[in-house]
């Protein structure tokens, strides 16, 4: 049996988000999270967020990430590109987490607790979505962030190494052993929503750098998931094929829906192809009152 383990913070937070419905806006919140790097997250993230952008919704980011800040590299790129063209993209919003002076906590207080409940509750009044990209490691600011996720979905590069940070397997690469540690922090996670009285996570994994060719390996990764996903609940959704296209975009900062507003009048096959996975994908994860029409 899990356990469900949170800091009384993360349980008032969750109260407070509940009692701000129906009399105040809130915001839906995305969490983008793994235990695993190289996963593509940040690059998700940022068509994710671009995207809605770009459908006429109000989007704030945080990246949680304090060391590398791949996110935040990202819109820094994309608001300094755009500022020496002298275009004007729909871009989301990108805050960094607030400074806490430590001597104003309470005995027991965590300062990443704070610092992300202020960052959420300065955001929310302002943004119809809240995307929040998680570092690929466990950190506290991790955890508590997956408790507040309306939304969460996780890229996972379509390996059983990758697949390892969801469950553990048998030799035959099919035998589900145990959930790994990241799916006992989901479930803590959805513990501390249900005690709230908020909705359930919908949670989404995103099966990324899928192989072109019908492989033996691929066909086993997708019995896998689609039998892990009936027992410890979440929903599969295709995600982006391995192309250069996305190393080449970081640098401006730029996303597949920015290609002819730069001047890219043909897209090339690759490029057809990479905005029909984020269309997929937008789709897929059905976020509330998004009609995608890209």
């Amino acid at each position: 049996m899990l356990r469900c383990r949170a800091s009384p913070w993360a349980r008032l937070k969750l109260y407070w988000r509940q009692e701000t419905i129906g009399e105040e806006h809130v915001a839906h919140i995305i969490v983008v999270g793994n235990e695993k790097g190289g996963a593509g997250k940040s690059t998700v993230s940022m068509h994710v967020a671009t995207a809605l952008a770009r459908m006429g919704h109000k989007v704030g980011t945080l990246d949680l990430d304090l060391r590398q800040k791949t996110l935040a590299r990202y819109m820094h790129n994309r608001n300094r590109f755009l500022q020496a063209e002298g275009l004007d993209l729909p871009t989301p919003s990108y805050h960094e987490l607030p400074e806490i002076d430590q001597s104003s906590l309470k005995p027991g207080e965590n300062v990443f607790d704070h610092r992300l409940s202020m960052a959420v509750a300065g955001l929310e009044p302002d943004v119809d979505f809240i995307l929040i990209d998680c570092p690929g490691s466990h950190t506290r600011l991790s955890q508590v962030a997956h408790s507040l996720a309306d939304t969460l979905f996780t890229p996972l590069n379509d390996s059983f190494v990758d697949f390892d940070l969801l469950a553990h397997v048998d030799n035959d690469g099919e035998t589900i052993t145990g959930p790994s540690v990241y799916a006992e922090m989901v479930w803590n996670a959805r513990q501390l929503r249900a005690q709230a009285g908020l909705p359930p996570i919908d949670w989404i994994v995103v099966r990324n750098r899928l192989g072109a060719q019908n492989m033996v390996n691929k066909q086993k990764m997708e019995t896998a998931l689609t039998k892990l996903s009936r027992r410890i609940g979440f929903r599969l959704a295709p995600g982006f094929n391995e192309r250069v296209i996305f190393r080449e975009l970081f640098p401006r900062g730029l996303t597949l829906l920015d290609l002819r507003d730069i001047g890219v009048s043909q897209l090339n096959i690759s490029n057809v192809a990479a905005r029909q996975e984020l269309r997929d994908l937008m789709k897929a994860l059905n976020l509330p009152g998004v009609s995608v029409d890209f």
